[in-house]
C-alpha cells in the first residue's frame, strides 16, 4: 500500500515538473539569424552586429539565440556561428551574452564573400534549430538582399516546414539591378513571401529599419 502511495505520488510529481518544463518553453522565445555573406552583400556583415546586440539585451533567461552564416551551401551545423540558450542565473546568463558578443564581433572581422546564396537552406537548418528548442515563439531572421543563387549541383526544391515559425527579412538592400528596375526588387519579396507561407510560416515581414524589429519582437514578447 505504501509502495502504490509512492508509486503515485512519484507519477504525480513527474507530471508537475513535466507540465511545469512545457509550460517555460511555451513562454519561451527562440531566434534563428541567418547573415548574408555572399557576393557584395559581404560589405553589410558588421551590420549584423547592431543586430546581434538588441537580441542579445532583449532575450530573457530560457530564450534561446543562434547565428548562423548563408553561402555557397548553408544547410549543414558548421555554418552556426554561435548558439545558446540562456541559463535562468543572471551572472551565467550575462557570461554567456558576452561570448556570445565576442564570437559574431570575431565573425564579422573576418567573414569573406562566398560565390553563391543558399538561402533556402539556411532556411531548413534554421528551422530544425527552432523545433528542437521547443519555444512557444520561434523567429528567423533573414539579414541578406534576398537574392538566392545556387551553383549547378545544389539541390534545394525539397519541402519547408516553417509552421508556427515568423520570418523576417532584415536589411534588404536593393542590387544595382533594383535600382534600374523596382519591380524586380519588389517581385523577390512578393516571391520569397509567397514560398515561405506556402511552407506555414506564421508570420512573413520585410524590416529594413532595426526599430522597426524592436517593435515587432516586443509586440509578441
Amino acid at each position: 500500500m505504501m509502495r502504490r502511495r509512492w508509486l503515485v505520488a512519484s507519477a504525480t510529481l513527474a507530471a508537475a515538473f513535466v507540465s511545469g518544463c512545457t509550460e517555460q518553453r511555451s513562454h519561451a522565445q527562440a531566434v534563428y539569424l541567418l547573415v548574408d555573406t555572399s557576393g557584395t552583400y559581404a560589405q553589410e556583415v558588421d551590420k549584423a552586429q547592431l543586430i546581434v546586440n538588441y537580441l542579445l539585451g532583449t532575450l530573457q533567461s530560457g530564450d534561446s539565440l543562434a547565428v548562423a552564416r548563408v553561402e555557397s551551401r548553408s544547410f549543414s551545423e558548421k555554418d552556426i556561428i554561435a548558439k545558446a540558450t540562456f541559463d535562468g542565473r543572471p551572472t551565467q546568463a550575462n557570461a554567456q551574452k558576452r561570448v556570445f558578443r565576442d564570437q559574431i564581433a570575431a565573425f564579422t572581422k573576418t567573414a569573406r564573400g562566398s560565390a553563391y546564396t543558399d538561402i533556402t537552406g539556411g532556411l531548413l537548418q534554421g528551422a530544425m534549430f527552432l523545433n528542437e528548442t521547443g519555444a512557444g515563439k520561434k523567429t528567423i531572421l533573414i539579414f541578406s538582399d534576398m537574392q538566392e543563387e545556387l551553383d549547378k549541383v545544389t539541390i534545394r526544391s525539397v519541402p519547408i516546414d516553417l509552421r508556427n515559425i515568423r520570418v523576417v527579412a532584415v536589411n534588404v538592400v536593393k542590387l544595382k539591378t533594383d535600382n534600374i528596375d523596382p519591380r524586380r526588387y519588389m517581385g523577390r519579396l512578393e516571391e520569397w513571401q509567397k514560398r515561405v507561407e506556402s511552407a506555414g510560416a506564421s508570420e512573413w515581414h520585410v524590416i529594413n529599419d532595426i526599430e522597426h524589429l524592436d517593435q515587432l519582437l516586443k509586440a509578441s514578447g
